[in-house]
């Protein structure tokens, strides 16, 4: 257990995109924020994975600027308080990352250990973790960079490995080397081996250490963030570096810009049912599989199919004859592909970016800081969206110049503001936007409120509106 004197901040790295989890996660809607293999999305379990560490303080996330009210959501239904957000304009991979994390800790404990913990795991034993990060504590208060190493249990191509040197006091193992992801057969030497723990991308790491080795190897990185840091602007709970500086430091991860090089390197053995669930055979291998070793989600009727992925996200998946193969089913997308090419999904979104760069961006239900909305039906100067708000919450006040619209109350009670006119709609009334109207659209009731809005126009695209006044801060 820390010390009474010791301050232990969970950072939550929480800046990726999860692109081979696609078509479930997308780059606005990612992994992170998803329910993958609970209830809960796996950004909440870890913050609950840290909270369940004895002494951790409150949390400091470091997420994208375009996931900000993701987070903040997420944070809010689990009932975490005093948490901060570093908001990061543009993905700058982990070292930049942890080095703004730990200039903040810093500023209000130079020698605060910091665990860092990616957003996107998943970690079966909560008491054998906290176990592990109490253990290698003292090694971390005494000036070690901690990673935490993971027994492998087959030989993994996809992940990366350490080597453990000799044995340091406390159980620990200083660190021999890092390697790559290696191929089948090296793999299969690592795992005989014994010598070879996979690698998890957990640090323990005080907040001083890391910016001094993070000074030595990667200077560049440490006065980017330095210098981003000087220039802080705070918005509530929301902390953004100086963009333009940010947006300039070079892209690297803590273990090329630091573990890889430092000579503190210490591995603390990690035994806690780990996964990093990167892929969709990662994740097939982590759930709770029916006999036939299937692993399903959502309305699926399966006949003589085996050891496969099946995911219905919107409706029934039907599946006859199949052997280890993955069917994945969003409202605009599916994917069909065998279980040992689930790594090439990487590569398929990124050929998808240029053809088709919308079924990477975001789900049919596009989540605002207000609610959602999703797209019923799309046609030549015409779409149909579904809106549901937030009890209290409001839109902001705008127009259109290239489409009007024309609103329809299903479930509570809508105040409208069009024009210079202040009204309120119940279920089944509805009102016409003019296209060139101010307009506003507020839920004032405990309930959600539903709509359903049809735009009209020579243009119905997202980026044709004019924001007056906007509670989120959104321009």
């Amino acid at each position: 257990m820390p010390s009474a004197s010791t301050t232990l901040v969970p950072v939550i790295l929480s800046g990726g995109s999860g692109t081979r989890l696609w078509p479930l996660s997308r780059q606005l809607h990612p992994k992170q924020f998803l329910p993958l293999l609970s209830e809960r999305s796996l950004l909440q379990e870890t913050l609950l994975r840290a909270a369940g560490i004895p002494g951790a303080c409150a949390p400091l996330l470091v997420a994208n600027e375009d996931h900000r009210f993701l987070v903040q959501e997420q944070l809010a239904a689990l009932g975490v308080r005093g948490a901060e957000i570093l908001l990061e304009p543009v993905g700058r991979n982990t070292a930049p990352a942890l080095a703004i994390a730990a200039l903040r800790a810093a500023a209000g404990n130079p020698a605060a250990v910091l665990l860092a913990l990616p957003a996107d795991h998943l970690i079966r034993d909560r008491e054998a973790f906290a176990a592990a990060v109490i253990h290698g504590l003292p090694a971390a208060q005494a000036g070690a960079l901690v990673v935490f190493g993971v027994a492998p249990q087959h030989a993994e191509t996809a992940y990366g490995y350490i080597r453990k040197g000799a044995a340091t006091p406390g159980g620990l193992h200083a660190v021999a080397a890092f390697t790559e992801k290696p191929d089948a057969e090296t793999a299969a030497q690592y795992l005989r081996s014994g010598d070879y723990y996979w690698n998890s991308g957990m640090f323990l790491v005080r907040a001083d250490v890391y910016l001094r080795e993070l000074e030595r190897h990667a200077p560049d990185i440490a006065q980017a963030a330095d210098k981003a840091m000087q220039n802080l602007q705070t918005d509530g709970a929301f902390l953004r570096p100086d963009p333009e500086v940010f947006s300039a430091c070079r892209s690297q991860s803590i273990d090329y810009a630091v573990m890889e090089r430092t000579r503190a390197g210490v591995l603390a053995p990690l035994d806690a049912g780990w996964s990093d669930l990167g892929s969709w055979d990662s994740l097939l291998a982590a759930g709770e599989k029916t006999p036939d070793g299937n692993l399903t989600r959502g309305e699926v009727v399966l006949q003589d199919v085996s050891g496969s992925l099946v995911h219905a996200g919107t409706r029934l998946v039907t599946a006859i004859g199949l052997r280890d193969q993955l069917v994945v089913e969003t409202g605009d997308a599916v994917l069909v592909a065998p279980v040992d090419r689930a790594q090439e999904v990487k590569q398929l979104v990124a050929s998808l970016r240029q053809a088709k760069p919308q079924v990477t961006e975001n789900h049919p239900r596009v989540h605002r800081p207000w609610g959602w909305y999703e797209c019923l039906a799309r046609g030549e100067r015409m779409q149909v969206k579904r809106i549901q708000i937030k009890p209290g919450a409001s839109l902001s006040l705008q127009l259109h110049h290239r489409r009007a619209e024309h609103w329809v109350v299903v479930k509570g009670e809508a105040e409208v503001i069009r024009g210079d006119q202040q009204f309120t709609l119940s279920e089944n009334q509805s009102t016409y936007i003019p296209a060139e109207t101010r307009h506003r659209l507020r839920n004032p009731g405990q309930q959600p409120l539903e709509i359903i809005e049809v735009q009209s126009g020579e243009y119905l695209g997202e980026d044709d509106i004019e924001r007056f006044d906007d509670e989120y801060g959104r321009c």
